[in-house]
This record gives C-alpha cells, sequence and structure tokens, in this order.
C-alpha cells in the first residue's frame, strides 16, 4: 500500500534531498549567527554564545554521551560534580562557536584584549631556527584554532582539516579560517601536503583526541585505552619535525591564555614501539591539562568508542 502524509512525501523527496534541505538549513543558521555575533562587542557575543551553549544542554544534546565520559575519566567524583563541569562545558562550547565568526579579528585584536598571555613563544623561536618545520598539536580544548591562528600571524601555519559532511558550514569555515591567514590541509588527502608543509618549513596544527577506531593504537588517557590517530607521530619520527603542545585556556573574564609547551622528545625513531610511545606522551600531556581545566574539553565525543584488543583490555585492569 501506498503511504500519505508527511512521511510519504519526506520518502518521495529521497534521503539525498532530505539531507541537501537539512544542509541548507544549518548553513542558513550559521551564517545567521555569525552575522548576529559580529554586530555584537566581542564580550556580548561571548554572553550570547554562553546562553546558547547553555540551552543546548537543557536540551540534552548528547548529554547520555558527554555524562558518561565524565563518570569513566572522573569516577571519584560525584555526580553532582560531574553534572556542574558538563553544565560549564555547555557553555563553554556556546561561547566557542560564535568565536568561530570572528576569529580573524580575535588574532588582530588590540593587545590584552582578547588574549589575556601567551606563554612559550621562546619554544616555537628556537623550532623555527631549526627549520625543519614543527607540528603544532592540541586537543578540542577551548578555541583550539585560536591557538593556530594566533601562531599564524607569526609564521606560516597550515590547518590540518577533517571536512564537514555538510559542505556549505565547512565552506564558512574555511572562509573564517582564510580570515585568520592560515591554510588548510585535508586530512583525507593531505599527508604528501603535509610533508611538503613541514620540509618548507611551514607548521602544521594537529588534533589528535578523538577516537580512530582501529586504524589508531591504543594508549591511556583516564586511565583507559583510547584509539588514537598515529598521524602526528609518524610525521614526527620520519620527519624530525617536532611535536609542539599548545593550549587554549580561557580566563574568567572570557579573555583567552595560549599555553606552548616545550617540545616533546621523540626519542629514537628507530626503536621498537617509538610511534605508540611517542602518541602516549602526547596524549599523557592533553590528559593533564584536561584535568586541570574539564570544563574545556570536549565531551561530546565518543573518545572510548572503539574497544581494545582482550589482551589490552585485560591489561588495563
Amino acid at each position: 500500500m501506498g503511504g500519505s502524509g508527511p512521511r510519504a512525501a519526506r520518502s518521495a523527496l529521497g534521503p539525498g534531498r532530505n539531507l541537501k534541505a537539512t544542509h541548507a538549513l544549518e548553513a542558513a543558521l550559521a551564517r545567521a549567527l555569525a552575522a548576529g555575533v559580529r554586530t555584537l562587542p566581542w564580550r556580548a557575543s561571548l554572553g550570547v554564545g554562553a546562553a546558547l551553549g547553555g540551552a543546548m544542554g537543557a536540551l540534552g544534546i548528547r548529554r547520555d554521551v558527554a555524562a558518561a565520559n565524565l563518570a569513566r575519566a572522573f569516577p571519584e567524583r560525584s555526580a553532582a560534580e560531574r553534572a556542574a563541569i558538563l553544565r560549564a562545558h555547555y557553555r563553554e562550547l556556546g561561547r566557542v562557536a560564535v568565536e568561530y565568526a570572528r576569529l580573524g579579528e580575535l588574532v588582530r585584536s588590540p593587545a590584552g584584549e582578547v588574549i589575556a598571555r601567551v606563554s612559550g613563544l621562546e619554544h616555537l623561536e628556537l623550532v623555527r631556527a631549526a627549520g625543519r618545520g614543527a607540528i603544532l598539536l592540541s586537543g578540542h580544548v577551548g578555541s583550539f584554532e585560536l591557538v593556530g591562528a594566533l601562531l599564524g600571524q607569526q609564521h606560516p601555519v597550515d590547518f590540518v582539516v577533517r571536512p564537514l559532511s555538510n559542505p556549505a558550514v565547512e565552506s564558512l569555515l574555511s572562509r573564517a579560517r582564510a580570515g585568520a591567514e592560515v591554510g588548510e590541509i585535508s586530512a583525507a588527502t593531505g599527508t604528501r601536503r603535509v610533508f611538503e608543509a613541514l620540509r618548507a618549513n611551514r607548521w602544521v596544527a594537529m588534533l589528535a583526541d578523538q577516537d580512530a577506531r582501529r586504524l589508531g593504537v591504543f594508549v591511556p588517557f583516564f586511565g583507559h585505552p583510547a584509539s588514537t590517530a598515529i598521524g602526528p607521530a609518524r610525521f614526527a619520527l620520519a620527519t624530525g619535525a617536532p611535536i609542539v603542545m599548545g593550549f587554549d585556556l580561557r580566563e574568567p573574564d572570557g579573555r583567552h591564555v595560549l599555553e606552548i609547551d616545550p617540545p616533546l622528545e621523540p626519542g629514537d625513531p628507530k626503536a621498537p614501539g617509538a610511534v605508540e610511545r611517542l602518541t602516549a606522551l602526547h596524549v599523557a600531556r592533553l590528559e593533564q591539562v584536561v584535568r586541570a581545566r574539564p570544563e574545556s574539553w570536549f565531551w561530546l565525543h565518543r573518545r572510548w568508542k572503539t574497544a581494545p584488543p582482550e589482551p589490552a583490555r585485560a591489561g588495563a585492569g
């Protein structure tokens, strides 16, 4: 029997058209939000973002995933403490979202207006002098792209990006990055371009804190094996380009603190397990940051989605 009514009409359009309509609506909302927040002073836009993030939390968007992650990471904390972290996290997500719309503006703001301080730039001066490029590694902490964009004002930077499923929204993000004068390399096809950028003494910004499925290696994260991308470690060990970790943390007044670490010690690139060792090293550093500022990290992703092989799972206790 044939259907009728709205469901049948959607079915007749086909999944492709439904998807295109959804993408168009998402893009229109993103453009409207971006245009709206750019009319506001930066601090006022942060308030709008926090309210939007709070509303997202009230609606329960991926709240079960985030709550399960927090319980796994912080079993010693009470349910009320973890719930408070999550509420603060949703508000911070909203602030980060509205700041994307003015990324170029933020990195060129008058000294002290948006960026409270930057520590560790001396490490990158030494890296630049060495001439081997650098891998700027961070996690989904705060306005993480602000770290690369700000450093891109000092030296050429390329972001390794994984395109969104919505090409229209991805185009908006690409324009924001271009406005901050940073390049892009697609994670899907960019291996050769990463090597070329490093050979040209450019800095390549990456993230490596989401589930890498069976393509990753399992290293401890909050005491649990987590599948982690090996790209940063492989590039570093193959080229001699150092991994320099950097993190964006927000002050109570809304301004940003950018912390740049000394380069990680890569060890012998030919030693057995060199990739796993270097990967575990950068994940352990990220964990330190997340433990100190848990509201800043992206808890809505299923970080431990991929289960490790049985021996690794048994060894983890």
